[in-house]
Formats: C-alpha cells, sequence, structure tokens
C-alpha cells in the first residue's frame, strides 16, 4: 500500500454488483460452506440462476459480498421490491452493509436473517436513514431433519409426485398459500408451478379414492441441501394427519435424490407446525427474523 493511500474501511468491504455469474464467482465457495444457514440465499440466486433476473420481480436484483483479509465472510441479495436477505453478520458488519447501502443509494424495504443480523441491521438502517420498524416482525424456525419419522398412524391414502395433470389445481393452491402466509401474488403460481413440475418437485397426498387433500415442494438438490416448501393443505381439509403424511413424504424423496441437510422453515406463531415437525424428526438450526422498513415522509 502507498504511504497516501487510505486505509480500507469496514464500509469498503462490501461490494455489490447486478452480476449473478460475477458474484456466484466470489461468493459461492462461501455460500456452500453453510448449506444450513445459507439456503434462502442459496436457493433464490439458483433460481435466478436458471429462471433469469425477473424469476422473483421486475426490477433487477443485486447481490452483495463482504471480503476482509482476503475472504469473503458474508453475503447479501435482493430482489425488490422484497426485502434484503443476507447470511449472518455481526453487529459492526450490519452496520458496515447499511452504511454502504445508504452511500451508495440502495434503497432496501426490509431484512430478512437470522434473529441477531436482522436486529442489528435494522437498528443500524433505522438510525442512519430515520425510518422505522413496520408494526409486524415476522419470526421463523429453521429446522434440519434428523432422523425421520413418519406418523403412525398414517391417514388413509397415499403420497405420489405430482405430474402435468395436477398443474391447475396445483397453482390454485400455491395461490392459497401465498393468501395464507400474508404475500399474495409474490410469485406468479402459474410459473411457480412449472418450474417445480420440471424437477419433480412436487408431492401430493391423496385420499383412497384418488383425491388429493395436500401438497408440499422440494427445492432442487443444491450444496447437499434440500428445502421443504410450501407445505400446504387446504383449510377445509386440515386436522385430519394429511401435511404430516405429505411432509414425510416429500422428505423422504429429498433423502432418496441425495440430501445431506434436508431443511425447512417455520412460522414461530404456529405452534402446532413447530410440534408437528419435531416428531418427524425435524431439529432446530436457528431463528430468523424479517423486518419491514417505513421510510420517512
Amino acid at each position: 500500500m502507498r504511504p497516501d493511500t487510505p486505509p480500507r474501511t469496514a464500509v469498503d468491504s462490501w461490494s455489490v454488483t447486478e452480476d449473478l455469474a460475477a458474484f456466484l464467482s466470489r461468493a459461492g465457495d462461501f455460500l456452500r460452506s453453510r448449506p444450513d444457514l445459507h439456503t434462502v440465499v442459496l436457493t433464490v440466486v439458483e433460481g435466478l440462476r436458471t429462471g433469469g433476473a425477473r424469476t422473483y420481480g421486475e426490477q433487477a436484483p443485486w447481490f452483495g459480498v463482504l471480503e476482509e483479509d482476503g475472504q469473503v465472510r458474508a453475503a447479501c441479495f435482493r430482489t425488490p421490491p422484497h426485502r434484503l436477505t443476507t447470511t449472518p453478520l455481526t453487529p459492526a458488519q450490519a452496520d458496515s452493509l447499511a452504511a454502504h447501502l445508504v452511500a451508495r443509494g440502495r434503497p432496501v424495504s426490509g431484512v430478512n436473517a437470522v434473529r441477531e443480523t436482522a436486529d442489528a441491521f435494522a437498528e443500524a438502517w433505522c438510525r442512519r436513514t430515520g425510518a422505522t420498524l413496520g408494526p409486524h416482525p415476522h419470526g421463523t424456525r429453521l429446522y434440519r431433519l434428523g432422523t425421520l419419522t413418519p406418523p403412525e398412524p398414517l391417514p388413509p391414502g397415499r403420497s405420489r409426485i405430482a405430474g402435468e395433470a395436477d398443474r391447475e389445481l396445483l397453482a390454485r393452491w400455491f395461490g392459497e398459500f401465498q393468501e395464507a402466509i400474508g404475500e399474495p401474488g409474490g410469485r406468479d403460481a402459474a410459473a411457480w408451478t412449472d418450474t417445480r413440475l420440471a424437477y419433480g418437485g412436487l408431492t401430493l397426498w391423496e385420499t383412497p379414492d384418488g383425491a388429493p387433500v395436500a401438497m408440499a415442494g422440494i427445492s432442487p438438490l443444491l450444496a447437499g441441501m434440500i428445502r421443504v416448501a410450501p407445505v400446504y393443505t387446504p383449510a377445509p381439509l386440515r386436522r385430519r394427519g394429511y401435511a404430516g403424511a405429505v411432509t414425510a413424504a416429500v422428505s423422504r424423496t429429498a433423502l432418496d435424490r441425495g440430501a445431506a441437510q434436508t431443511l425447512l422453515f417455520t412460522d414461530l406463531a404456529n405452534p402446532t407446525t413447530n410440534a408437528l415437525y419435531q416428531r418427524l424428526g425435524y431439529r432446530p438450526v436457528a431463528d430468523f427474523a424479517a423486518y419491514d422498513f417505513t421510510e420517512p415522509a
């Protein structure tokens, strides 16, 4: 370093790009080093790589990398208008990310990360921008499958991989699922269904007469990880054991496809699903939090 060259600051340790290939070239190994904690970044980035830059919205996504001492220490992305998602950060790293984004004019509508990181970034962002937190933070828990333990007894019926003939039903159910989690229209239901059907990523539980009553999806195998999502049973058919049965079935499919880690998220506000997944053999990994920001008038 030349004597008159100022030292590199923490803010400068972050870099942001809209070039997905460049981001993966720099951060890919880091992301694959912890496929459980990095599952959201891995799966969304893979969706963008295979489906195109407009997979999650009409605005161009962007990606961030933190490098310290020549090593990638963290990564983040945003697919506007959705929240910023980041890998775990220390409070100092969260503050430096907020400072970098403010300095470069990169607005964010909220943040999704492990709880400690989300808290630290939200505090830093609000302090630096004057934004306030939205009224309803959302908490989820990440689980990883240990020993799969199917429910006993199973409800009458069987599981099967969904096919093209199920397309209309699956798209409708996915739309209902988005409504149920408070994200109506977040993804195009037909396009989502087509993508999942292309790799056998949706499983149905059907009654003995062949009527579908629940569905569960899985992501493609990536970095040894498959994530179960979504799990959906129409409201009139709930509390009959279908969700547990279809989740066990799709979890078995994930293992059969070579998953070293089978993961899923649950809503912390729903004790029923948290208890169900633990009975199936899933064990907690980390709690995540999502905050929305309201910018000052």
